[in-house]
């Protein structure tokens, strides 16, 4: 049904567009206010609102009105029974869709003959209450054409309007994620002090069955995953960093042209790569390695290992540092280059004294962005630095991060009325906040060093 009612939405849009436009252009072109494209918009909009209204409103509506009908024929009691009603509800669609397992009882059987005879009733007068919308908004949309008739105004108005509607739908989906993560997270502080959480230096939100057993209130300080998450942060911005600069440097002021369309998009299959197979990566090939050549110089180098971790995370974020900072420096005006040269600066200290400089706030926003990014990277530290929350700043052994922390609390049935399981939201927030504190930074760099040029 739903397929067939916007296949005649489609249909009756293009229609009204296409007569919306016939009849404006058969009106001299000097007297029109608006082009005629903007007129068949106009119809097609008259057309495509009452449409989907029919279709937002009468789908709900037909839905619970041919479910509350079905299990009134199964058996009235259970109007007030929602498990007991939920339960039959779904045997009664399962019969009508023909999924049913099973033999179904006789009572059953009539349910799902009442709920498919509703349904393809519903279907048929929604459809043609669709169809007749659609047809009166044609009839009005050409009405309302005339030469002065401003159609551009009421498009752009619409497309106003569609285009304020996406923007809050992205700023309240935002405010809600905010919300959700903070409600639980007072939750959480309800139960552990934010001292304890902010400053704790041990990490051990297993809790045990019983009050007796070791460990069994948990401990939440969060110190030990701040500095396992900067330390591979850390050493994956300084893999990735000098490495996608000095590319980009070289892609956008030294390649040829050939060698820069060979390169650069191989260079960014990099960021196409699951983060999964970096990881497996990282396990079984870089890990093993790096704890050789350790042993080899005598250094006791773990498994798992923040050094690991970090090498190829940085791997995994030189596409963005590398592809930014290229689109900045191209973005450096000419001029600037050619005012150099023409003082007699070599191309190295032109990159080094003008270039670089110009475009300084957008490799800063590029670096922000790779840094986000590796703050926010999961499975790599997972494979590759482990489990234990470690404070230490030693690169060679086993540490772990805000998200890796988020992944293990939330694995498997949890129920979200522990500290343990609540802990996962205040790590989140936590996590917020820091990447919305480089974001911040970011925009202020970018404020303060931004150039403007004509």
């Amino acid at each position: 049904m739903t397929l067939l009612y916007f296949a005649t939405l489609l249909s009756l849009v293009a229609a009204g567009y296409y007569f919306g436009r016939s009849r404006a252009a058969a009106v001299s072109q000097a007297a029109l206010h608006s082009r005629p494209a903007y007129h068949g918009a106009f119809v097609a909009i008259a057309v495509l609102l009452p449409m989907l209204a029919v279709f937002a409103v009468g789908v709900p509506l037909a839905q619970r009105l041919a479910e509350a009908q079905a299990v009134n024929a199964f058996d009235p009691a259970l109007a007030g029974d929602e498990l007991r009603r939920g339960a039959v509800l779904r045997d009664i669609v399962a019969v009508a869709a023909g999924r049913f397992s099973g033999e179904p009882s006789a009572a059953l059987q009539r349910a799902a003959e009442t709920y498919r005879s509703l349904r393809s009733w519903s279907d048929a007068l929604l459809i043609a209450g669709g169809l007749a919308f659609g047809l009166l908004a044609i009839a009005f949309g050409l009405r309302s054409l005339s030469a002065r008739f401003r159609a551009r105004n009421h498009v752009e108005r619409f497309v106003t309007v569609v285009l304020f509607a996406c923007a809050s739908v992205a700023v309240l989906t935002t405010v809600g994620i905010v919300f959700s993560v903070l409600f639980e997270t007072l939750r959480f502080f309800e139960r552990v002090s934010p001292v304890e959480f902010l400053f704790g230096l041990h990490w051990s939100p297993q809790t045990a069955i019983r009050a007796d057993q070791a460990g069994s209130s948990g401990a939440f300080g969060i110190i030990p995953l701040v500095a396992g998450t900067l330390l591979i942060t850390t050493i994956a911005i300084l893999v990735a960093g000098p490495i996608g600069l000095f590319s980009a440097i070289y892609l956008a002021e030294y390649a040829s042209p050939r060698f820069r369309a060979i390169v650069k998009p191989i260079l960014e299959i990099l960021a196409g790569i699951p983060t999964v197979v970096l990881g497996f990566f990282a396990a079984l090939t870089l890990a093993p390695w790096i704890r050789d050549s350790g042993g080899l110089l005598g250094l006791n180098v773990a498994s798992e290992s923040a050094l690991a971790a970090g090498i190829v995370m940085g791997m995994m974020i030189i596409p963005f540092i590398s592809s930014l900072s290229d689109d900045v420096i191209n973005a450096v005006p000419q001029s600037l280059r050619d005012g150099s040269y023409a003082m007699g600066a070599t191309r190295s200290e032109t990159v080094k004294k003008v270039i670089l400089p110009a475009a300084f706030a957008g490799i800063v926003s590029a670096f922000m962005l790779a840094i986000s990014r590796a703050v926010g990277e999961t499975m790599i530290v997972v494979m590759a630095a482990g489990l234990a929350a470690n404070l230490t700043f030693n690169p060679l052994e086993a540490v772990t991060t805000f998200t890796v922390q988020i992944k293990t609390i939330l694995v498997g049935d949890q129920e979200f009325d522990s500290a343990k399981t609540l802990a996962a939201f205040a790590l989140g927030f936590v996590l917020f906040f820091f990447t919305l504190t480089l974001n911040v930074i970011a925009l202020q760099i970018v404020k303060r060093y931004r150039e403007q040029y004509d």
